[in-house]
């Protein structure tokens, strides 16, 4: 096994690729020759994910969310010890990506789209936009354990994943932006100052991962031999 200092260096320069590949993608759309729009977001999100995922498992395991560390801590699946390592190492490496997008980007694509931090769309409502962070994170962590965790499931290494994450974007990225992993937002937010409603982009996708987390180990796992 790796150490933990590996796996953490691991998870926060996974991370780091998420936030600045993902955010640098929302960024672009202010430009004329970037609208990709909504799908051309949810590629770039769905395809370095799947990427990263596939890299860095063999290391960390490549969760690059906390929500997916929760999960797995919350079924002890991970030492709490290695969990606490992992957020934090996600958590910066998601600000370094920040940091290095306000460094290289127009200032008025940072203004105009807050670094590619998410936003609730005007008819959402507080408590929807936690539901719907909610549901995203439990595909996303659906994913986790369905083609990574599950010995039975085909050897796709990250990819499913990383599709779980692009249709999560193509659904929920026009109610909630969704971030779907508490990481992706908070880096974008703290060095844009873009804070607004930025509980749901917690409280949604961790009480989604967990209780994604929950089921599969102690139902739909229960009885399958690891």
């Amino acid at each position: 096994m790796h150490s933990l200092f590996r796996r953490s260096l691991a998870e926060g320069l996974g991370t780091f690729g998420l936030v600045f590949f993902g955010a640098g993608a929302v960024a672009t759309q202010s430009m004329p020759n970037g609208a990709s729009g909504v799908l051309g977001v949810a590629l770039a999100h769905g395809l370095v994910l799947g990427v990263l995922v596939t890299g860095l498992m063999g290391i960390s395991g490549g969760h690059l969310n906390p929500a997916v560390t929760l999960g797995l801590v919350a079924v002890r699946r991970t030492e709490v010890r290695a969990g606490a390592a992992y957020i934090a190492a996600q958590l910066l490496g998601a600000v370094l990506a920040a940091l290095l997008l306000q460094a290289i980007y127009p200032i008025a694509m940072i203004r105009g789209m807050s670094l590619g931090a998410p936003a609730i769309a005007n008819s959402i409502q507080f408590h929807q936009a936690i539901l719907i962070e909610a549901v995203m994170a439990f595909l996303l962590v659906s994913a986790v354990f369905g083609t990574c965790i599950n010995p039975a499931a085909p050897r796709i290494g990250g990819f499913g994943i990383g599709l779980a994450l692009t249709v999560d974007i193509l659904v929920g990225g026009p109610l909630t932006g969704a971030a779907v992993n508490p990481a992706r937002a908070f880096g974008p937010a703290l060095v844009s100052g873009q804070w607004v409603a930025h509980a749901v982009y917690w409280v949604g996708p961790i009480l989604g991962g967990v209780v994604a987390a929950l089921l599969w180990e102690h139902v739909l796992l229960r009885d399958v031999k690891q």
